[in-house]
């Protein structure tokens, strides 16, 4: 099985290492994927003990937590798709049917 694209129903976004993103944390911008080396939770949807949100190392503790699971508090709000991600789907021939199937 390839992580490189999901989709996380919790969060109702793509996930994958073949997802760019921005870190998830609201004061940054850096671009990361939404692949398992920068989940909150360092497992799919977080493990149980993580959000399941994306954060560049500079936002994420060495417990693979992000500051608000490591203080045990409500997530962060997640950010919007990478424009580049959003170009892709609406534009890459591997995405026709998807985009057919919701009237795109």
């Amino acid at each position: 099985m390839s992580w490189a694209i999901g989709y996380d129903i919790r969060w109702q976004r793509d996930i994958g290492y073949g997802v760019p993103a921005y870190c998830d944390h609201p004061d940054c911008n850096e671009v990361i994927d939404r692949g398992l080396a920068y989940v909150c939770g360092g497992e799919p949807y977080g493990g149980g003990k993580g959000c399941g949100l994306y954060f560049c190392p500079q936002h994420r503790s060495y417990t693979r937590l992000c500051e608000r699971c490591w203080s045990r508090k409500e997530p962060f709000p997640a950010k919007p798709d990478h424009h580049e991600w959003v170009n892709h789907k609406m534009t890459d021939p591997s995405w026709a049917e998807w985009r057919k199937q919701k009237g795109i």
